[in-house]
């Protein structure tokens, strides 16, 4: 295949028949949001760099897309300057979103007059990446995002879990939901003497799923945390049972941590509440403290959601952030949100064959064969009507052999087609023919839509 009709590596082309799989996702997704009380909202698909740079840590910073400024934009730039992000600053101001949630602060913040809080939205983009493109990891994807600003109740939380259990109980998927806080994390963090670690802790051990316990702590280890402090980690990152039994033991470990026993507090409030209702139709709620969540701005209860029938990374992620807007100038507007990752929902529910059951096309209802002009004006004021009364029909738009025109019908699996010749035009009727079992009928003018079946 020439470059001229390939596509860049970590993008794809979507066929008719793969979209409506994926409209059917992000109609299902879209109407739990607005059930739940979420409110549409749309950022650009660039901005500032100095709007994205420095939020996401220093790999998300490398993975930003970012868009050279027109013009001579060389001009009095040290090249050599091996400072990546002044260098980048200097040629290019804006970039490609790398997710929803850094633009919404920034959109509260710019809009925070024309908002009521707490604030409930709902965004339905896509996002860039500039990541090695992998089974599940595209450089251009959709992110379905719902958040919650100007509230620090952890009904939030809960409610956020129960929309993701209703979003996979609707797609006919069983999921894991899993949960942590960071204030554990940094409890940890204090318990083992690494405080001003925490970051590079958090990243290493929110790997330890991809790249296992011994390359964790080769990573803790590079980054000059000492072997007695990986030592007294070990337990952290081997802990199992029960949410109930993890959290015995999570009590003990960080009886010393003010910080720590704030984030149990606030886990068993969610884990709590969330027992007492209904048992989940789709879920299994699981206490996860090798959950971290790499993104920087993350403060409290931290959300990953993973397949419990296939093989692939996270499917929707997010958490509680308190000082996220404060970085464009609204200091003390705490938020939560989630992100539903389209693209890996998309791959599992097809390989899995959820589709087969679930209703998502539209068909048309009746194609109209084109035998001539007259024949095709005849025939367009019926398609007219019936579009009115919202019932879908086309006319096949050139003069073709039958047979061309029926297999168009078969092939796009409209289930009537109707035919108008002479006779049909003279008498004011139609024949209809069932494509499936190959009677047919006829019908007089304006009553075609009371006759769908044969």
């Amino acid at each position: 295949m020439s470059k001229q009709t390939s596509i860049p590596r970590g993008t794809r082309d979507f066929l008719p028949q793969e979209m409506m799989r994926r409209n059917h996702i992000f109609n299902i997704i879209r109407s739990t949001f607005e059930d739940f009380g979420y409110l549409p909202i749309e950022t650009p698909s660039m901005e500032n760099l100095s709007t994205l740079m420095g939020k996401y840590g220093e790999e998300g910073d490398r993975l930003l897309f970012k868009i050279l400024n027109s013009g001579n934009f060389t001009d009095g730039v040290d090249m050599n300057n091996p400072n990546f992000n002044q260098l980048a600053l200097a040629i290019c101001e804006k970039g490609l979103r790398y997710d929803l949630t850094v633009p919404f602060a920034r959109f509260v913040v710019q809009h925070q007059q024309d908002i009521i809080f707490p604030f409930k939205r709902y965004q339905i983009q896509p996002v860039w990446r500039a990541d090695r493109p992998q089974k599940g990891r595209y450089r251009e994807f959709y992110q379905c995002d719902a958040d919650v600003i100007g509230s620090n109740s952890l009904l939030n939380e809960i409610e956020l879990i129960m929309l993701i259990d209703t979003v996979f109980a609707k797609l006919n998927m069983n999921v894991c939901i899993k949960i942590n806080n960071r204030k554990i994390l940094s409890g940890i963090a204090q318990v083992i003497d690494c405080e001003d670690k925490i970051t590079d802790i958090t990243v290493a051990i929110d790997k330890l799923e991809k790249i296992g316990l011994e390359k964790v702590n080769e990573e803790l280890l590079s980054k000059q945390i000492s072997t007695d402090s990986i030592e007294k980690l070990q337990p952290i990152l081997s802990l199992k049972g029960t949410n109930t039994e993890k959290m015995s033991q999570l009590k003990e470990f960080l009886k010393t941590s003010e910080t720590g026993l704030k984030g149990i507090e606030e886990t068993e409030f969610i884990l709590d509440h969330i027992s007492t209702d209904d048992p989940f139709s789709s879920s299994v709620v699981e206490l996860d403290l090798t959950l971290a969540r790499g993104l920087n701005y993350y403060t409290g209860t931290i959300f990953e959601v993973k397949s419990l029938e296939a093989d692939m990374g996270s499917i929707t992620g997010g958490g509680r952030y308190d000082n996220l807007t404060g970085i464009f100038g609204l200091p003390n507007m705490s938020g939560v949100g989630i992100s539903f990752g389209i693209e890996r929902i998309y791959d599992i529910w097809c390989e899995l064959n959820k589709d087969k059951d679930a209703s998502f096309n539209k068909n048309v209802k009746y194609l109209f064969v084109n035998f001539g002009k007259k024949e095709a004006i005849y025939c367009l004021k019926e398609v007219k009507r019936l579009r009115d009364l919202g019932i879908s029909a086309e006319l096949y738009p050139d003069k073709a052999k039958i047979q061309k025109q029926m297999k168009y019908a078969d092939s796009k699996g409209i289930p009537f087609v109707v035919l108008a010749g002479e006779n049909e035009m003279n008498t004011q009727t139609f024949t209809l023919k069932n494509m499936e079992t190959g009677e047919q009928l006829i019908v007089n003018y304006g009553e075609l839509e009371t006759r769908q079946k044969i």
